[in-house]
């Protein structure tokens, strides 16, 4: 067992699990004014990787998130598949790419991503691209998040998949198309944006381009605005009607060079210390408030801000500053369903019910994050009531009626993680607030945030 020690604390020195001081700086140091700087965008990070993958020349990334175990599996893979990889300092990766053709050896066409989603999703739909067919896989939370959504838009591309164990999961095998058998396809809602992300930074490569069509909506239609605005900035002609009930992306991609900002996702989880925190100011760092962010989540402050909290912008910082008296809100999660778990740790120390719409996609997640939100804040006494009135998109977050016992003397409670990364940092934030807590498995913040707890322990120091 590892207790948090605010002095330099790397993965390499946690144990099995980590336990929780008390959070005292305000009685006895004063008030805390903090400024943190996350890590790089996941989401931007391996939507350039593939970019600079599959681009001709050789692409500049500054400030990636290449530390993390997603973008370390990212990489891994596109060095099998042909890219070249250099890093000139610890900041910057070059990419040398491969002119639209991943190169698949026939003798290690196998890429094995873990527990990584989103590298997953990407180089399922890259597969296009391959001279030879190729396998996915993954560890076995992955071998049970669904695929098929994309497979079945990748086979109506022209492309053979062949599931290898699960009718609907990896591992799965694609054979890419002689031909596009069409450019044109018209998506009904998907589980994931990401499905439609991924072929959307496949298309510059397919000569042709693609147009998608979507007239029922998107799945969290911030990201795929997220994809349309990188493409852009580098160049890819995209063209969209507001709604992105249509999409075209033309074919055609430069060499880039590209700057990578902080990860909104990330965050959260910082702001949202802010709002537990009430002689606290939690400053994040590269993240102004603006109205149109590259990153939904980092819309999570107007949130808090409604939930009683102050926002405080100076420079290219962000703040929250506390309050001792939150109040529940409606709001609809949807444009950023990474930030419900850091939600719903705020909404626990908020006397009434909080709803949140626009969750359905947290159940195929790296866990079921609705059924381990349920488990984990139920014991502090939380009720987390999901498919409110029949709707399987909206749950409630409701503290018992005499709020989290906060005492000195509160019984002791470990925390499971699920192996997965947004669960283990978001429950972190309830020690802010509640003493004798223990995390259980807090190395899977490798999968994004590897330095997350050197961080959080500059909230004690």
């Amino acid at each position: 067992m590892t207790t948090l020690d605010p002095s330099k604390l790397a993965l390499d020195d946690l144990g099995e699990t980590l336990d929780l001081p008390k959070w005292s700086r305000a009685i006895s140091k004063g008030t805390l004014d903090v400024t943190i700087r996350p890590p790089g965008s996941k989401s931007l990070t391996n939507r350039a990787l593939l970019l600079a993958t599959i681009a001709p020349g050789t692409s500049t990334i500054t400030h990636a998130l290449s530390e993390a175990d997603d973008a370390q599996r990212m990489l891994i893979a596109i060095e099998q598949l042909g890219a070249a990889v250099t890093r000139p300092d610890d900041h910057t990766l070059t990419i040398q790419g491969t002119s639209g053709v991943l190169k698949v050896d026939p003798t290690n066409d196998i890429v094995d991503l873990n527990n990584a989603g989103t590298a997953t999703r990407f180089l399922s739909a890259a597969a296009l691209l391959a001279n030879h067919p190729l396998t996915i896989t993954g560890n076995e939370r992955m071998r049970h998040r669904p695929i098929r959504e994309l497979g079945d838009l990748l086979e109506s591309l022209g492309a053979q998949v062949n599931y290898l164990e699960s009718p609907s999961c990896p591992p799965i095998r694609i054979t890419p198309p002689s031909t596009l058998a069409t450019t044109k396809l018209e998506i009904a809602p998907t589980q994931s944006s990401q499905f439609v992300s991924a072929l959307m930074l496949v298309a510059p490569m397919l000569h042709t381009g693609l147009t998608l069509s979507f007239p029922e909506g998107l799945t969290s239609a911030s990201y795929v605005r997220m994809t349309i605005a990188l493409l852009d900035q580098l160049g890819v002609r995209v063209q969209h009607t507001g709604e992105l009930d249509l999409v075209r992306v033309s074919g055609g991609i430069n060499p880039f060079t590209l700057e990578i900002e902080p990860d909104a996702s990330g965050a959260t989880y910082w702001w949202a210390a802010g709002a537990l925190l009430p002689s606290a100011i939690v400053r994040v760092q590269g993240l102004p408030l603006h109205d149109d962010p590259l990153q939904g989540d980092a819309h999570f402050p107007l949130l808090l801000e409604r939930m009683g909290c102050t926002l405080v912008t100076e420079r290219e910082t962000l703040a929250v500053k506390g309050t001792k008296n939150l109040t529940p809100i409606i709001c609809d999660m949807r444009d950023m369903p990474d930030a419900v778990m850091s939600l719903a740790a705020v909404a626990s120390f908020a006397p009434g019910t909080t709803i949140v719409r626009g969750v359905k996609t947290l159940r195929v997640k790296e866990c079921d994050r609705i059924q381990a939100m349920k488990t984990e804040l139920g014991k502090l006494g939380v009720t987390i009531e999901d498919n409110l009135n029949g709707d399987d998109d909206t749950l409630s977050i409701t503290p018992p009626d005499s709020g989290i016992d906060c005492s000195d003397n509160a019984p002791h409670v470990t925390f499971d993680t699920y192996d997965d990364h947004r669960m283990a940092m978001s429950l972190s934030l309830l020690a802010l607030r509640r003493p004798n807590i223990t995390i259980n498995d807090p190395k899977c913040v490798r999968k994004t945030y590897p330095n997350y707890y050197q961080h959080f322990a500059t909230l004690f120091s």
